[in-house]
């Protein structure tokens, strides 16, 4: 809630930002990444997935990895990057952006120290250069080359809002799917984030292709970017994926939360004939589980199942905002409000019990992640 990024668009609230972010400290990435995954392991999220594209004052992927096995999150870590700044034509201040081979260089460093393709892994690499206004086509191409050339994912973001399309457009001539498929970023090993304005034809070439998406939609209506076609994209075949994008965008790491918004935002977006079918509650469930997994490559998460990694969430029904809902539990996590689960398992490890963290002390960690929040705005 940071004052100069509340009322913008995303191109506006990135520039409001990248001056504060361009202060961020290892502490602080450590600190921010254990009380984000607090809040998704507090409200169902056992699987989670990061794109720290800035790296200031000593800052690595490191932190966010070592943060992520402390507190007992599976995560996949995205390296991402910018290298186009304000000079060169992109949205980043120069200050902020890295040379190029020192990026692949990074990338490559990460994915031989930390990824682990082992079934049930805990920690996996993800190549994520972070957008068009942001990289060059080069990097795209390089970073796609060295991702499928040790197994990893690639990811970043995409037609996130009119703006998004208007830049790709002038600058490449040409759609942000038609950009991703000639730069080799289509495939089940690629999944991009928002495609708000993804058209029929991106549509089209994601299913075919098996390029998932992931559905952000708090942090969609808080930058006003619009409503993503999932009604659509499912029914054509792309893969979908529940995300609460970051804190700075969404101001909620809430996963039921965010599922919640995923269902109604898809029926006011269809309106008061085929609106009411356009999201149903076991459907949302499904994005939110099996279609996450399914946007990470995994098929040994997402379900309570024999040979399945052993996750798992409870939730108290005599909560007072599951209060009468007791004839339809499954529907009531999405239809009304749980402010937290009461136990979670991440692959055998307890790491919520009775509605507490296992692993951390949550109070002393919100003191220190407050402390460094008002440093950091105030510098």
């Amino acid at each position: 809630v940071i004052r100069p990024a509340q009322d913008c668009e995303l191109f506006d609230w990135l520039r409001a930002l990248y001056p504060i972010w361009s202060r961020l400290t290892p502490e602080m990435i450590r600190v921010s990444t254990q009380t984000a995954m607090a809040e998704l392991l507090l409200s169902g999220c056992t699987t989670s997935s990061d794109h720290l594209y800035i790296y200031p004052n000593g800052v690595r992927l490191d932190d966010t990895l070592e943060a992520a096995a402390e507190i007992g999150m599976r995560f996949h870590a995205a390296r991402g990057s910018m290298s186009v700044g304000e000079s060169q034509g992109g949205l980043p201040p120069d200050r902020v952006v890295e040379r190029e081979e020192a990026i692949l260089a990074d990338t490559l460093r990460v994915v031989e120290r930390w990824h682990d393709p082992a079934r049930h892994a805990m920690q996996r690499i993800v190549v994520a250069p972070c957008s068009p206004f942001s990289v060059s086509r080069e990097l795209m191409r390089e970073a796609a080359v060295l991702a499928r050339a040790h197994g990893v994912s690639l990811h970043t973001h995409l037609a996130e809002n009119e703006k998004d399309i208007a830049y790709t457009r002038e600058k490449f001539g040409c759609t942000p799917a038609q950009y991703a498929e000639a730069l080799g970023w289509v495939g089940p090993d690629v999944w991009h984030a928002h495609c708000v304005e993804l058209d029929a034809e991106g549509i089209a070439l994601f299913a075919r292709t098996g390029t998932g998406v992931a559905h952000c939609p708090g942090s969609n209506m808080r930058l006003a970017s619009g409503i993503a076609p999932i009604r659509a994209m499912r029914d054509a075949g792309v893969p979908v994926g529940l995300a609460v994008d970051g804190s700075a965008s969404n101001d909620s790491g809430h996963l039921l939360g965010e599922a919640r918004l995923a269902l109604l935002l898809q029926r006011v977006a269809h309106g008061p004939v085929a609106g009411p079918a356009a999201m149903t509650a076991r459907e949302v469930l499904e994005i939110a589980t099996l279609g996450g997994a399914r946007v990470l490559g995994r098929d040994d998460i997402g379900a309570l199942a024999p040979g399945m990694s052993a996750d798992l969430v409870s939730v108290r029904l005599d909560e007072i905002g599951l209060a009468g809902a007791g004839h339809d539990p499954l529907a009531a996590l999405f239809f009304c409000h749980v402010p937290r689960v009461t136990h979670a398992v991440v692959n055998g490890r307890v790491v919520v019990r009775d509605g507490q963290l296992a692993s951390l002390d949550l109070p002393r960690l919100i003191e220190r992640h407050n402390a460094l929040a008002a440093q950091l705005v105030s510098a």
